[in-house]
């Protein structure tokens, strides 16, 4: 088994001498390349490897172009590279690194995750208009709104995710790039979110546990579509797989990331908890416009807590995200997109 650097200047494999073969005569690999054999003790150039000889001297291209794509791992290959290795996550290391990150990338940070969250802030327009313009109104729209947002949002996680992931990486990220999703693997984005979103939400209408479990369990699937190009079920099912072992270090780092808005939730919660004025149940016939100017009210009454928690998340998810993806490096590692 071998592993190469690529001519993007990354490290790839364990791969075959088969497969090198096929990258030698594809124009990916050149005698230059640095290559490393199981159980040697550096990096040679390939050239010095006399099994590759005869690849090397029937080669047309003898050299990979300027920023040419280095050689893909295949995607069952690199999966099971990943799940053979032992994932280990640190907490304190994860939100450390991430505030390291976010102070020398402020700017950047906090305005990708502004533009992500004044389209989840747009979501709640048709609640505005429940409570300012009409029920019937603001109903509809909150309906259609909200339904295509629950559509994209792994479309824009997954955006958001890759800035994060090229500054952590020293790569060059640009707040654009939070939607970047839009332009690749959408319907894989998209499902990613919707999928792990209607499933989980099933596991809560039977019991807590399940939801809990694959909310932490699902958390790096739409982040594996955006990096790595995987296909969403398998996104699904490695991030699980990966995660299980782990899966109280990842719930505490969750917890410990967005701590601020947790607080804040709960908080919420309790003051909205107060009992409000209802309809009697015994009302006959049932007085539908005293019910709609009642639900009209509490939405009114809730929409400065939602805006609250709204702006609390924006402040927090810069950091948070940042701690998720220095752990999301952590267990799945730093390299390029396994190939089809």
């Amino acid at each position: 088994m071998y592993r190469i650097i690529g001519g993007d200047k990354k490290e790839y494999g364990p791969a075959t001498a088969d497969e090198l073969r096929l990258w030698i005569a594809d124009g990916r690999l050149s005698g230059e390349s640095l290559v490393w054999a199981e159980g040697s003790a550096e990096w040679r150039a390939l050239a010095s490897f006399p099994e590759f000889a005869d690849a090397l001297r029937t080669q047309v291209v003898h050299a990979p172009a300027a920023g040419a794509t280095a050689p893909p791992l295949g995607s069952q290959n690199w999966s099971a590279q990943v799940l053979g290795r032992r994932p280990r996550l640190e907490i304190g290391r994860c939100l450390s690194r991430s505030w390291s990150l976010l102070t020398e990338n402020f700017s950047l940070l906090l305005g990708a995750t502004l533009l992500i969250w004044a389209v989840g802030l747009v979501s709640l327009a048709g609640n505005f208009m429940i409570a300012y313009v009409g029920f019937v109104p603001g109903l509809v729209a909150s309906s259609i709104v909200g339904m295509v947002y629950w559509i994209i949002q792994g479309v824009l996680y997954g955006g958001l995710c890759l800035v994060f992931l090229r500054r952590i990486r020293g790569e060059p990220a640009s707040t654009g790039d939070a939607f970047s999703g839009f332009r690749i693997g959408f319907a894989h984005l998209a499902l990613a979110g919707v999928v792990s979103s209607l499933l989980s939400t099933l596991g809560f209408c039977f019991c807590v546990l399940p939801w809990v479990y694959l909310t932490i369990a699902w958390l790096f699937s739409v982040p594996l579509v955006a990096d790595k190009r995987m296909e969403f079920w398998s996104a699904m099912e490695l991030s699980r797989k990966v995660v299980t072992p782990v899966w109280f270090e990842v719930l505490g780092l969750t917890l410990l990331a967005f701590l601020p808005f947790v607080l804040v939730y709960l908080f919420v919660q309790i003051v909205a908890s107060v009992p409000h004025n209802t309809l009697p149940l015994s009302s006959t016939p049932p007085d539908f416009a005293r019910l709609m100017e009642m639900v009209t009210q509490t939405v009114r009454a809730s929409l400065p807590f939602v805006l609250v928690m709204k702006f609390v998340l924006l402040l927090n998810l810069p950091f948070a995200l940042g701690a998720l993806m220095y752990a999301y490096e952590d267990l799945f590692g730093s390299r390029t997109a396994p190939g089809p």
